[in-house]
């Protein structure tokens, strides 16, 4: 369905929000946020797949190899239940049950990885674990998405989300930071400290559950259930046969929503790639130290959120599309000014102008979905919006290690892995150019309209 420009929902016409906007069910559902930075940040990328893929286990290479295919599983079967699980957790009216769930399943998940003693028979448990961590985190992530129009308005959905996301930045540093300096390089020396058997790394696992447990618990108890909506017992196999249903209904109807998965799942893949090589790309490229990578992640994380709630702010005055927008357009010239800096200075000065743009075009695509989706169904477009992103994963890295060896050809003693922040900048670019067609659909603008 084609909509014109004139009837665009006027997000310039809706009032400052109230100091009510950050109420206490925000707060709630915001600390899910902080809470699971534990398993994102310590257990999946800085911490224990790095103890997981070192000699400890055996073969660096082989660890590293195997960790990647228990990921990759767990992606595969991320994409084909996601959806499924999103549109269940609507027809059930369970959605807050099933987040605690999941939350519950996380936690035990990251305190069992407390048994993987470093020993290569251990390594499988490991990756297991951490690749089932993995996929309850996904569905955990689709219904507590989901809750994002139940703790707000149209008018403040854009600051509650970009509140959340900034939350989620700056539980990852301080749930780092206790972990740097009370595990891996402890400031005291105390039993938990201990490297023997690696007690301090398989401590860090404990940590990380008690921390996920503790900031899952708050959303449980001040987020209400949706019961009510559209509640209905809806088989497994059933379930499949009602989303294609609806995904062709959504083709028919409401297509701008298909064309902001599309647009979305690309360019969400190329924000994912800023923080994934970001780190290689300083040590290898720049030259820093693993101390300095560290320092760095610090600052980008707590720019990240400082732009992500700030672009939440932007979000409901302006709209998603045009945060998402501006930030691609941020994220691109960043992007060019560290390909061309010569040093570590501009490195820091782009870099952490990248972090500034990554949050608010992350903050808003979600309240972008979270504005596209009808009353009682935002589970099932949250978990198609998790499938489609699934679905591209694979392009940032492919294009970043294509323009790699491509440039090796030209600069073989070095200097060609500079070359792959074009890769990235690319994939951006093709999302930010898909996203440009893209109109709010009938039930979004209404939803607007009716309360401007």
């Amino acid at each position: 369905m084609s909509l014109s420009a004139a009837n665009e929902p006027d997000f310039s016409r809706t009032a400052l929000p109230t100091k009510r906007t950050i109420s206490k069910q925000v707060w709630a559902w915001a600390a899910w946020d902080w809470g699971s930075a534990a398993f994102n940040a310590v257990m999946t990328t800085f911490v224990f797949t790095v103890y997981l893929t070192s000699s400890l286990f055996g073969n660096e290479d082989q660890n590293s190899a195997l960790l990647s295919a228990g990921i990759s599983i767990a992606g595969v079967l991320i994409a084909l239940l996601a959806p499924v699980t999103g549109l269940r957790s609507d027809s059930s009216g369970r959605r807050r049950f099933w987040l605690g769930v999941n939350t519950f399943l996380i936690a035990g998940l990251t305190a069992l990885c407390f048994f993987v003693y470093p020993h290569p028979n251990f390594l499988l448990l490991g990756v297991v674990l951490i690749a089932a961590g993995n996929i309850f985190n996904e569905f955990a992530a689709i219904n507590y998405n989901a809750m994002l129009s139940q703790i707000s308005t149209p008018k403040t959905i854009g600051q509650v989300s970009g509140f959340g996301w900034g939350m989620g930045y700056l539980g990852g540093i301080v749930a780092l930071a206790i972990v740097l300096f009370g595990f891996v390089q402890p400031v005291v020396d105390w039993w938990g400290s201990s490297s023997e058997d690696a007690l301090n790394l398989r401590l860090v696992a404990l940590f990380s559950a008690l921390w996920i447990f503790v900031f899952g618990l708050p959303v449980l108890f001040a987020v209400p259930e949706n019961k009510g909506v559209r509640a209905q017992k809806v088989g497994f196999f059933e379930s499949y046969r009602l989303l294609f249903r609806r995904i062709a209904g959504l083709w028919k109807t409401d297509r701008h929503t298909v064309y902001f998965l599309i647009a979305s799942a690309i360019f969400r893949d190329g924000l994912a790639a800023v923080f994934t090589f970001g780190g290689v790309i300083a040590s290898v490229t720049f030259g820093f130290t693993l101390s300095q990578v560290i320092v760095f992640a610090i600052a980008g994380n707590v720019v990240a959120a400082l732009g992500a709630m700030f672009g939440g702010w932007l979000d409901d005055r302006i709209g998603p599309k045009k945060v998402i927008l501006g930030s691609l357009i941020g994220l691109l010239l960043a992007g060019f000014g560290v390909f061309f800096s010569p040093g570590a200075g501009g490195f820091w000065i782009f870099g952490l102008f990248l972090c500034l743009f990554v949050g608010p075009a992350q903050s808003s695509s979600r309240a972008f979905v979270a504005r596209l989706a009808e009353s009682g169904r935002e589970g099932e477009l949250f978990g198609l919006y998790a499938t489609t992103g699934r679905a591209v994963s694979f392009l940032a890295p492919t294009l970043f290690t294509a323009a790699v060896v491509i440039a090796l050809n030209y600069f073989p003693d070095g200097g060609a892995q500079r070359y792959g922040i074009l890769g990235i900048m690319l994939v951006l670019a093709i999302g930010f150019l898909l996203l440009l067609p893209v109109k709010a659909p009938v039930h979004a603008r209404s939803a607007e309209n009716s309360q401007a």
